[in-house]
């Protein structure tokens, strides 16, 4: 089973400086990511920047474009107001079917503020309790939605990267 899991920072730097905590856990097998993103919001901003880990992971399961509409939900849609709320609440209720439902979307939307920062990572294989420990001591805060297999299946077909032929 895949897991979604969002680790919370205090600090805009905290998830960028744990990448290197990531890959170490991952050298260990104590997690094996399919895809990450990080968001970094500095005090000031308007909106967090997002960086697609395409080069954590070498190719992302999911893409860009997953990553682009999550971020979309969370962060840019309570800037636009209300004026986008059916088209928003009918992309809320895609990901709802993938195992992302509207409770995670504002509990993650309530924690990654302005002077915080986050990292997404889509993994399985997880020895979860090996994990969390490491991140806990960098300050981190974890929120995760667990995937079915099913679920993951569902986003894999909507957003992932077109399968290279295999060689012979």
């Amino acid at each position: 089973m895949a897991a979604l899991t969002v680790w919370r920072f205090p600090t805009a730097e905290g998830a960028e400086n744990a990448l290197e905590l990531l890959r170490q856990l991952q050298k260990q097998q104590l997690i094996s990511i399919a895809d990450a993103a990080c968001v970094s919001w500095p005090e000031n901003r308007k909106k967090p920047k997002t960086t697609d880990l395409g080069s954590l992971t070498g190719t992302g399961a999911l893409g860009g474009g997953f990553w682009g509409l999550l971020f979309g939900l969370i962060f840019l849609v309570p800037l636009l107001g209300m004026a986008v709320g059916a088209a928003i609440g009918a992309l809320t209720g895609s990901l709802a079917h993938v195992g992302i439902d509207e409770e995670f979307i504002t509990t993650v939307r309530s924690q990654v503020t302005p002077g915080t920062s986050a990292l997404f990572v889509m993994s399985g294989d997880t020895v979860l309790d090996r994990v969390v420990e490491p991140f806990k001591e960098t300050g981190a805060t974890l929120l995760s939605t667990n995937l079915s297999a099913e679920e993951e299946a569902r986003l894999r077909d909507a957003f992932g990267e077109a399968e290279e032929p295999q060689r012979r």
